[in-house]
């Protein structure tokens, strides 16, 4: 539950990087939350589909910075997030990308998230 609720506290970052957990413990926390929602709201009434509807707008911020910090972490610009609106072959590409390994140390966005620094010990 740690790293959704990092994501939220990061509401609108679009700098930095973020790590393979980081991004993809989110993505399925946002599963299990959108489900959830659409099953209670469609089984309790009809009238209540605006909730998920809610949901998904208040995580909509959140998602995208953490998809650009996850593109940032793969040395790749944000912009590359545009790929996923090319029909089917696109979205692979996106996919692919979020599966990659973080580059190793350092890169233009950032430090690697994936490390800890021990400097002051």
């Amino acid at each position: 539950m740690d790293p959704y609720l990092d994501v939220l506290k990061k509401y609108a970052v679009f700098t930095g990087r973020a790590g393979r957990r980081e991004y993809w413990m989110f993505f399925l926390f946002n599963i299990i939350i959108s489900l959830v929602l659409n099953l209670g709201a469609s089984f309790i009434s009809n009238n209540l589909q605006f909730i998920p509807v809610l949901y998904s707008l208040a995580v909509f911020l959140p998602s995208l910075g953490v998809s650009i910090r996850r593109l940032h972490d793969t040395g790749r610009s944000g912009w590359m997030l545009l790929l996923s609106l090319i029909p089917v072959i696109g979205g692979l590409i996106v996919l692919y990308f979020m599966i990659q390994d973080s580059e190793p140390g350092d890169n233009a966005y950032g430090p690697n998230p994936n490390t800890t620094s021990l400097a002051g010990f």
